[in-house]
């Protein structure tokens, strides 16, 4: 018989997923802030800009719950969303 167990052969190393992949949200833990922002694009024809502060809440989610690497903010583009930083833009 020629089948020889060759199971410790090959080493099999695992490796992180390449940066933009992530699980799938199974269990539907972040499915309300995804509904919120799909809502949020379809009213307002899909621009994405008008709907920044789902999208930051949504990736929050998501980060808090281990579906994506955990990314500041503002790496993320959402450094103006910050601590009140939006309001403050928007006053003067």
């Amino acid at each position: 018989m020629s089948t020889a167990m060759n199971f410790g052969t090959k080493n099999f190393q695992p490796r992180p997923p390449d940066k933009g992949s992530f699980p799938l949200d199974h269990f539907g833990e972040c499915k309300s802030f995804k509904e919120k922002f799909m809502k949020c694009l379809r009213d307002n024809n899909f621009e994405n800009a008008l709907c920044r502060n789902e999208s930051k809440e949504y990736l929050e989610c998501r980060m808090e719950r281990q579906l994506m690497a955990q990314e500041p903010l503002e790496k993320l583009g959402f450094g103006d969303l910050i601590d009140g930083k939006a309001e403050a833009k928007n006053k003067f």
